[in-house]
């Protein structure tokens, strides 16, 4: 039903490991394959593209649905659906943002401090050029193929570029001061094939599978049993996503609690909930969260 595309390249492996958890494990001849498929009937035929190629072909049809972030469908101004961020958790990987870097003992701080027919080398030259021309300030901008940051100074005065935590750009020589683009990953659709009834059922079917995947990342389930005149003391200090579930024990006045926590305060939760006089503590994984 679905034509779906994925994105190959920096957002590729965490992007196959996303669908494998969500059950819709991709299968291919190697792992240089650009075309596989997902036994599942909601998906008729998967294909791995460059992230910037996709907004452009799902817009035109060619494909239903797919992955990839933010700044493409900026960078390409393509008419798609939105159907969901697929998080920090997930850029599909983490969250990039576009941002405009010069050398570090510039003293420039913010874009607009920019000097006029300054040089700047990226990636992403639509993006850039309308920022400029939304601050009216006049640059040249060169078309970059790569090592972007490694064409300043001699090539170039600023970059725009790509970045999760700045530290590449860092490394380079360069500081961050301004913010174009907040790019998280996405799951879009071409907005005729998200009209259609049956195939916007099947995309809302996937997306709540890969946003039940997201969900439960970094959350453990934790059961254990306690009396009756403890129980008040170990819900204190137990946290839920709503409440905690209880239940009565068929034996005895004990009770089962079980509830879903966050798995970097496991460690010290175990102890107090022991001291307080849980018995039985049961820590156990997540696969999906659908609320």
């Amino acid at each position: 039903m679905l034509r779906l595309v994925i994105p190959k390249g920096s957002l590729e492996a965490n992007t196959l490991a996303l669908l494998e958890q969500a059950d819709l494990a991709l299968k291919r001849g190697s792992d240089r394959d650009y075309h596989g498929s997902i036994v599942d009937p909601r998906i008729d035929r998967v294909s791995i593209l460059r992230p910037q190629e996709i907004p452009g072909y799902i817009e035109e049809g060619l494909f239903d649905v797919g992955i990839t972030s933010r700044d493409w469908i900026e960078e390409t101004q393509s008419d798609v659906e939105i159907l969901c961020e697929l998080g920090d958790a997930g850029r599909v990987g983490g969250r990039v943002r576009i941002v405009l870097a010069v050398p570090k003992d510039s003293p420039i701080e913010r874009a607009d401090q920019l000097p006029a027919n300054s040089r700047i080398s990226t990636e992403y030259p639509n993006i850039t050029t309308r920022a400029f021309e939304k601050l009216g300030i006049p640059v040249h901008v060169f078309l970059s193929y790569g090592a972007t940051e490694a064409k300043v100074p001699d090539i170039a005065d600023a970059v725009v570029e790509a970045t999760e935590t700045g530290s590449s750009l860092r490394r380079s020589g360069l500081k961050i001061v301004e913010t174009f683009v907040d790019s998280p990953t996405l799951l879009i659709a071409n907005r005729a094939s998200a009209a259609d009834a049956a195939k916007r059922q099947a995309m809302t079917d996937v997306q709540i599978l890969l946003l039940g995947v997201l969900a439960a990342r970094g959350r453990v389930l934790v059961k254990l049993n306690v009396e009756e005149a403890s129980l008040a003391g170990v819900l204190d200090i137990l946290p839920a996503m709503k409440a905690p579930t209880i239940s009565k024990l068929t034996s005895g006045d004990d009770y089962a609690v079980e509830t879903v926590v966050e798995k970097s305060h496991i460690n010290v939760l175990i102890p107090l909930l022991k001291e307080r006089g849980a018995t039985d503590i049961i820590e156990l994984p997540i696969a999906k969260i659908v609320p």
